[in-house]
């Protein structure tokens, strides 16, 4: 069932209105102007996300609404509209972007307070709220390519956004050029799908059309798409080989860590993979591919964030290896639950990177965990909101990312693939120890900071405190929409994005209490093993470092993964570029013919030159000169006839 619905403009319209709002009256209208129009039109965004899915809710399964503003690409047999398309996926990417967007924006009002560039920073994240919500929204593979774009855009302006830092404005570069990176499979992709669909007379790339009509595409031509739009994927969502832009995206503002780099940009790989699961269900070798990479990024990611000491990247790691067991779940067929566990992660993600930035707020910021210690008690409120954030993620039993997370590696054991199961299972207690050691760092043990500083430090401002604790409770209790079936009201979630993502057949009961046990005591270990290093015993950690010193050195240098692609791509591109392309085609044939073009006008123009002499004398001389011309042109004629 297909709805007509309107508002869906406006939905797109409202952070669209915020930006020309920014970029145009916000530095003449002032602060307070810009915090309330920047903040209101993505409450305004999430107001009109729930009216249609309360709409959406109250039709029957695998209904949708849609607005159409127009046509866009009419081409011979080729008909592409500008068309939103509010289905049950749309809907709870939608709430995510605008929900946690606008708890975020309220965050920055008190975070950014201070920064003389408010207006910019807001035109920027509302350029990004658009962005994603066009690309969560769009109705065709084309239009989705749009709002990717954007998204890539916006991350690049926001990572750079104090660019009068070299060191900032190359990692921004950085992050723009790997997403290009990967956006050169995600076209291709694009142009194999409509190659292949085109073949057999249908001219789109309309998500509905292509569901419909998946069957055309052969497994073949199916995992050529999938494989270079996974490719894509990698780059967005930061996974091997393209994850390395992440970890340096962490200089930009920490709310900009919040909402792109955890809560939605990096998402985004993971909403493509679940929008065309029709077509990456064609190809069973893609499949097992998203599913092992996810599953070995992941557990890469988690080693090195065991010896990370910058707050921020530690979070960046966990990002990095979060998402991994989100391809995992799609890879082993269990789409809900990967979108499930991108909204958990949304609530607990998007808490942990507040909370380190109010701490980072609070010293002034220091971002190195071991210059803090003992902040518990100057700052309770944050303490709780990080214990929260931590125990989510951790995947302790009874919050939100316990049940997403054993959704996941419970429907990667019943689908048989056991050895990811197992690497997925130690993951979760790395992520236990990682997590807590972040946590026991910063809030445990004795300061590692002056007194004088020490004393200084304080709760963040209320419009600084009021989205973490919202978050905090989402990170709490967000997990029961998803409930495992038997209990209370089941998996809500996973029922409402059935029609679009399709189930997973369920495991026994008791097959899934083992499971959940099994993991749920690896994740205790970590945080055992946490506790005694980082609390009971501060001086373990040094000493195994020092005993296990090459291996210490590796994961600090995250396993000089940056230094291999410089010295293995970049430099010979380089090379490449300048040495061989720039001394020889560049200046010997591009420049060549550049300057001889110039040249030969400005030896025209010289001889051209020396005629206009300025001199009245001679103009009239030439002048008289060209009427004998004539004269005795038609002198000569007239004797002939």
């Amino acid at each position: 069932m297909i709805v007509e619905f309107p508002a869906l403009n406006l939905l797109l319209l409202m952070p669209a209105i915020g930006v020309a709002f920014n970029l145009f009256f916000g530095y003449r209208l002032g602060r307070s102007a810009v915090n309330t129009v920047s903040v209101g039109v993505v409450a305004i965004a999430f107001a009109l996300s729930v009216w249609a899915t309360v709409k959406l809710a109250t039709m029957p399964p695998g209904s949708c609404l849609q607005a159409q503003l127009g046509p866009w690409i009419y081409a011979g047999p080729l008909r592409l509209d500008v068309l939103l398309r509010f289905d049950a996926l749309a809907a709870v990417m939608s709430l995510v972007v605008s929900g946690v967007g606008c708890l975020i924006h309220i965050y920055s009002c008190g975070y950014m307070g201070e920064d003389p560039d408010f207006a910019r920073y807001f035109a920027y994240m509302n350029l990004f709220t658009f962005s994603m919500l066009l690309l969560v929204l769009a109705g065709n593979l084309l239009l989705m390519f749009v709002g990717w774009e954007g998204v890539g855009l916006c991350s690049y302006l926001l990572i750079a956004f104090w660019y009068d830092n070299p060191l900032f404005a190359f990692n921004g570069r950085k992050a723009f050029v790997v997403n290009r990176i990967g956006d050169v499979g995600f076209l291709l992709g694009i142009f194999v799908l409509f190659s292949a669909f085109a073949s057999h007379g249908l001219w789109t790339l309309d998500f509905a059309e292509m569901r419909e009509r998946a069957g055309l595409i052969s497994p073949a031509i199916a995992t050529i798409a999938c494989l270079l739009l996974f490719f894509g994927a990698t780059g967005k969502s930061a996974q091997i080989p393209l994850y390395v832009w992440l970890p340096d995206a962490m200089v930009g503002p920490t709310p900009v860590s919040a909402l792109i780099h955890a809560a939605t940009m990096v998402t985004a790989g993971v909403y493509v993979v679940a929008r065309l699961n029709f077509l990456f269900a064609l190809s069973p070798s893609t499949m097992e591919a998203v599913a092992t990479i996810g599953t070995v990024t992941a557990f890469f990611a988690a080693t090195i964030a065991l010896a990370q000491s910058d707050i921020k990247r530690v979070l960046a790691y966990s990002t990095i290896s979060q998402i991994g067991y989100m391809f995992l779940g799609a890879g082993v067929g269990a789409f809900g639950a990967a979108i499930f566990h991108v909204v958990t992660h949304a609530f607990f993600k998007a808490l942990l990177f507040l909370g380190a930035g109010s701490v980072i707020h609070a010293l002034g910021g220091e971002q190195d965990m071991n210059r803090m210690g003992g902040l518990r008690r100057r700052m309770p409120l944050t303490h709780a909101a990080m214990l929260a954030g931590t125990l989510a993620i951790s995947a302790v039993p009874g919050f939100s990312g316990f049940f997403s997370k054993d959704e996941i590696l419970q429907a990667a054991y019943t689908s048989g693939h056991k050895t990811l199961w197992l690497i997925a299972v130690v993951t979760a207690g790395l992520t236990g120890l990682y997590m807590f050691r972040l946590f026991f760092l910063t809030f445990y043990g004795k300061p590692r900071l002056s007194e004088e500083r020490f004393a200084e430090v304080h709760e963040p401002p209320f419009v600084m405190a009021m989205p973490l604790v919202v978050l905090a409770a989402l990170s709490v209790f967000g997990g029961l929409i998803g409930l495992p079936e038997g209990v209370l009201w089941g998996n809500q979630i996973g029922a409402f994005l059935a029609p679009i993502t399709g189930r997973v057949s369920a495991a026994p009961a008791q097959a899934v209490m083992l499971l959940s046990a099994i993991t749920s005591g690896v994740t205790f270990i970590g945080i055992i093993l946490a506790l005694i290093g980082y609390v009971v015993i501060p001086t373990l950690p040094e000493r195994l470092a020092a005993w296990a010193q090459g291996l210490y050195r590796l994961l600090w240098s995250k396993y000089y993964v940056d230094e291999l692609y410089d010295f293995l791509i970049t430099r010979p591109v380089l090379f490449l570029s300048s040495a061989i392309l720039g001394r020889n085609v560049d200046s010997l044939a591009i420049d060549a013919v550049v300057d001889g073009t110039g040249e030969a006008v400005q030896g025209g123009a010289t001889a051209v030159r020396r005629v206009e002499t300025g001199n009245v004398q001679h103009y009239v001389l030439i002048y008289l000169g060209g009427v004998l011309l004539i004269v005795g042109y038609y002198l000569l004629s007239a004797l002939r006839h």
